[in-house]
C-alpha cells in the first residue's frame, strides 16, 4: 500500500459510488485534498444530512425528507391513475416526458428471488390498500424492459388484476429517429408484437 490508511480508507469509501473504480476514487481523493477541501467539507456536511434527513414518501415510496413528496400532496395529480417504476429515476424520466399527471409507486428495485428480493421488498403489502385508498383506475407498469423487470410486470398484472383496476404496461419498441438496421432483435420483437392500427 503506497497510500496512509486514511487515504486509502477515503479511496475505498469513494468506490461505493457508481461507475467509480479505483483511479476514479483516487483522482476524486486526490482532487478533494489538493484543490477542495472547503467542498469537501461541505460534501461531507450534506451528505450527513441527507443520510439522516431523506426517508421514504409513506405513499409512493420516493425518497423525501417529510411524509409525503411534492407529488403525492400535489392536488393537481390525476389520482386515478398510477404509475409503478422501479427506481426515484424513473420517475424523473416520466415527468420530464411531461404527459404524464398522475401518481407514483416506487418499487426500489425488481424482483430477483436470486438476491433475495422479493415481494414484500418492493412494497406490495402497501400497493392494493393504496390502489382502494386513491379509488385508483388505471395501473400503468412501467418497469424496465428486463428478464427482472418483465418478471415484476407479469407479478403485478397477476396481482393487480384480482382488482376491478385496469392494468396497462408501457410500450417498448422502435426509437424516434432509430434505424431498423440497428435495432437488435428483442426490441424489434417487441415492436411487432405491439404494433397498432394507423
Amino acid at each position: 500500500m503506497i497510500f496512509s490508511p486514511l487515504l486509502q480508507q477515503l479511496i475505498e469509501a469513494l468506490r461505493c459510488l457508481p461507475g467509480v473504480g479505483p483511479k476514479t476514487a483516487q483522482r476524486m481523493a486526490f482532487q478533494l485534498l489538493e484543490k477542495g477541501r472547503d467542498k469537501g467539507k461541505y460534501l461531507a456536511t450534506i451528505m450527513q444530512q441527507a443520510l439522516h434527513n431523506i426517508g421514504h414518501c409513506q405513499q409512493c415510496r420516493t425518497f423525501c425528507e417529510s411524509d409525503l413528496c411534492k407529488l403525492c400532496e400535489s392536488g393537481t395529480r390525476d389520482q386515478s391513475l398510477l404509475c409503478i417504476v422501479e427506481n426515484p429515476t424513473d420517475i424523473v424520466a416520466v415527468e420530464q416526458m411531461g404527459h404524464y399527471r398522475g401518481l407514483y409507486f416506487v418499487l426500489m428495485g425488481h424482483l430477483s428471488p436470486l438476491d433475495g428480493i422479493g415481494p414484500n421488498d418492493l412494497g406490495m403489502p402497501q400497493l392494493l390498500p393504496l390502489l382502494i385508498k386513491k379509488n385508483v383506475k388505471e395501473v400503468i407498469i412501467a418497469t424496465n424492459p428486463t428478464v427482472e423487470g418483465e418478471a415484476t410486470a407479469h407479478y403485478l398484472s397477476e396481482l393487480i388484476k384480482k382488482t376491478p383496476v385496469k392494468v396497462t404496461r408501457i410500450a417498448h419498441g422502435v426509437p424516434l429517429g432509430g434505424e431498423l438496421e440497428y435495432i437488435d432483435s428483442g426490441t424489434l420483437a417487441h415492436a411487432f408484437l405491439g404494433r397498432e392500427v394507423i
